[in-house]
């Protein structure tokens, strides 16, 4: 008789590997009865064993197994309480919040008005604002032309700018026999508002003949070059004749 498993390589099922395991031992001693009866007593108790060993082995699994699940349900229970007690504080900060601007507002309501307003009211319609207004308007206007006046007063006190001229003469004397210095000293006499006297020199022009160059600063609106002319000349022993050499604006 043909074995079913022959064709098979890889028997997956125990029960039918331990049933072609007997039945081999079981024609291999056919011929021996006493053989073949001990051979299946071996085998039969084999069998046992092998019972005996997968039977606690699956329950030390199931063991595990149950330990396992209960320590899983157990972190559940702890992560649920956990939860629980979050939503709790999160509900009990929202309905605080809730809570919170309605106090205020109601305590506002109930706050009872000041009595004196709407005498205060009646005393602000007696005020004309239009006439105040003309008032102030009529103060700055005040200041302002306050202002103008004392500005322009300074103004007028304030001095302009002294046009003035630096003048450099040139005084001729009779002869070579006429005191210059005496001359000078004479020159030099001329004083008019408006007149200072600079430096001078004696400036040679031939045969012993010398004229005196004499520099001065004039104000323009006081002192002019007749002015000069007019009082230079009029020293008649020493003075020929005044030209004059440079006129500069300063």
């Amino acid at each position: 008789m043909a074995c079913p498993l022959a064709t098979e390589k890889i028997w997956f099922d125990r029960a039918r590997v331990e049933e072609a395991e007997s039945n081999f031992y079981a024609r291999k001693y056919s011929g021996d009865s006493a053989v073949a009866h001990a051979t299946a007593a071996i085998l039969a108790e084999i069998k046992n064993i092998k019972d005996h060993i997968r039977n606690a082995l699956g329950d030390s699994f199931n063991t595990e197994e149950e330990e396992i699940d209960m320590q899983r349900l157990e972190k559940l229970e702890n992560e649920n309480n956990a939860l629980r007690k979050l939503i709790d504080s999160l509900e009990a900060r929202v309905a605080a919040l809730e809570c919170g601007p309605a106090a205020p507002a109601a305590k506002q309501e109930t706050k009872p008005a000041p009595a004196p307003a709407a005498k205060e009211e009646d005393e602000d319609s007696d005020i004309d604002l239009f006439g105040s207004d003309d008032e102030e308007d009529a103060e700055a206007e005040r200041i302002r032309q306050e202002r103008l006046d004392a500005y322009a007063a300074k103004k007028s006190k304030k001095p302009g700018v002294i046009a003035k001229s630096n003048i450099i003469l040139d005084v001729k004397p009779w002869d070579d026999e006429t005191d210059l210095a005496e001359m000078e000293k004479m020159v030099r006499g001329v004083t008019m508002d408006g007149l200072l006297w600079g430096t001078a020199k004696l400036v040679p022009v031939g045969y012993g003949i010398k004229k005196l160059q004499i520099t001065c600063v004039v104000e323009d609106d006081k002192v002019g070059t007749d002015d000069l002319e007019e009082h230079i000349l009029g020293f008649e022993d020493f003075v020929q004749s005044m030209d004059v050499v440079a006129f500069n604006k300063i």
